[in-house]
């Protein structure tokens, strides 16, 4: 209310209303938080290179810029909890494995990405909500680990689990499930030996210098190195709600804990020419690139999907610098389709060791929109029996799906292109790509949706 006839207004609807004045101020406080906030969504938004601004922001700028990110205090951690300050030098280094640059940040879309389930007791209690962003890539590797947990590794030596069984999950069960995955994901990258655990605190803990784009949350964050699975499991539980809660960058944070773990120094041994860094730009957004994802399914930031490693090029020369693949067999598999890659012949074709993983889960990339597939049959993939006639079901992760897709899945009696001629088109187009994703790793296979109208 910074002009006359506002304070006018006020005073007219104070003399009409019921409302104290105190009510009617709070009121006008609220409506003015929320256009800002709207405004420092736009600006953000608007921001060039997915998060990198095009000019430099004075100091007054940056305080307001980061207003819509403040992280609830809850959502903090004391500096005395004992973890180690960020540095930095620290900090640089995360900048510049995860972006290539020291100037890029995080925008809207990944700042406000956590880990939330959907309704505990209903058809999708197991399920995490994904973001349409970059972050969703992350959300649903976790997920993947989610269900694995649940169904395999957590669920007291039982050696099948019927699908019933994840629609009866509670909040606390939610949490430990959460808690669980992200663990096992952050020991793995730790080579089986160490994890790390990030927070954020209320302080900032170094002066940036010029070379240093300020985001008011990596300056804050706090360290926590643990050397036993089960310590750091149980840490993470009892700060689950800095994962969780709206408001807590829990992506984002999961993402800084995964680099830490798996150290900077591994990483650039991971990595090979073909990636200098986790992250690409794509339409405006940070994406993550295939060695994000194989960290997060192996523990090794590897940059491609066939097996091994590639020394060699088609001509038999040595190559200057080997092409990193994938070295072992993980639990949660991956499978890739996308329909414009085939197209122009870039589709990457998966090694068996993320197309045959352990445990019947994969996370599925299919026209770079991210799924998760799996069936409870702990079983069916080292019983060659098994993959004659079986289901897998489908989860999206988009807020549009309201219960477990169950696919019917048929190697055996019927090829998928028997009924379609020549002159019919190309099949590919005329199939949804879920399946032709699935037909990776089963070629031929029939694919009943029981139902469901089939989507991607």
């Amino acid at each position: 209310m910074d002009t006359h006839p506002e304070l006018l207004q006020t005073m007219k609807r104070l003399e009409s209303s019921k409302l104290s004045y105190i009510e009617i101020l709070q009121e006008e406080v609220k409506k003015n938080q929320d256009k800002h906030q709207e405004s420092r969504k736009s600006e953000d938004e608007s921001e060039n290179g997915a998060g990198a601004t095009s000019g430099t922001k004075s100091r007054g700028q940056v305080a307001t810029f980061n207003v819509l990110y403040s992280i609830p205090k809850p959502l903090t951690i004391s500096f005395s909890l004992g973890g180690i300050p960020i540095t930095m030098d620290m900090a640089g280094n995360l900048r510049k494995i995860l972006f290539g640059s020291t100037f890029h940040i995080f925008n809207y879309e990944w700042k406000k990405s956590h880990f939330k389930f959907r309704e505990p007791f209903s058809d999708l209690s197991y399920a995490l909500e994904a973001e349409r962003g970059g972050s969703s890539a992350i959300q649903m590797a976790v997920q993947a680990n989610i269900i694995r947990y649940l169904l395999f590794t957590g669920n007291n030596g039982t050696e099948s689990v019927c699908l019933q069984y994840l629609y009866e999950i509670s909040p606390k069960k939610q949490e430990e499930a959460l808690a669980a995955a992200l663990s096992d994901i952050l020991w793995s990258a730790g080579k089986s030996q160490s994890g790390s655990v990030c927070l954020v605190s209320t302080d900032s803990y170094f002066t940036p210098s010029t070379e240093y784009k300020v985001d008011n949350f990596t300056e804050r964050v706090q360290l926590f190195k643990f050397s036993e699975k089960e310590t750091m499991q149980k840490f993470i539980y009892e700060h689950i709600q800095c994962f969780k809660e709206e408001g807590s960058h829990g992506v984002i944070l999961f993402l800084y804990s995964l680099i830490f773990s798996r150290t900077i120094d591994r990483l650039r041994e991971d990595l090979d020419s073909t990636t200098p860094h986790l992250l690409r730009s794509s339409l405006g957004n940070f994406v993550c690139r295939q060695a994000l994802l194989n960290l997060m399914l192996t523990g090794r930031a590897s940059p491609n999907v066939f097996n091994g490693n590639i020394l060699f090029d088609d001509q038999g020369s040595p190559l200057p610098v080997p092409l990193h693949g994938v070295l072992i067999r993980s639990d949660v598999g991956y499978l890739h389709w996308n329909r414009e890659l085939l197209q122009h012949g870039n589709l990457p074709m998966v090694g068996s060791m993320l197309k045959t993983p352990k445990l019947p889960i994969w996370l599925c990339n299919i026209n770079a929109t991210y799924s998760v597939l799996f069936s409870t049959n702990c079983s069916l993939l080292s019983d060659w029996k098994m993959e004659h006639l079986f289901d897998l079901y489908l989860y999206s992760g988009q807020p549009a799906q309201n219960h477990t897709v169950i696919l019917t899945i048929d190697t055996h009696s019927h090829h998928w292109e028997e009924g379609h001629g020549k002159g019919e088109g190309d099949l590919e187009k005329r199939f949804p790509s879920v399946e032709m994703t699935i037909r990776t790793k089963w070629e031929g296979a029939a694919i009943d949706w029981n139902g469901t109208v089939p989507f991607f």
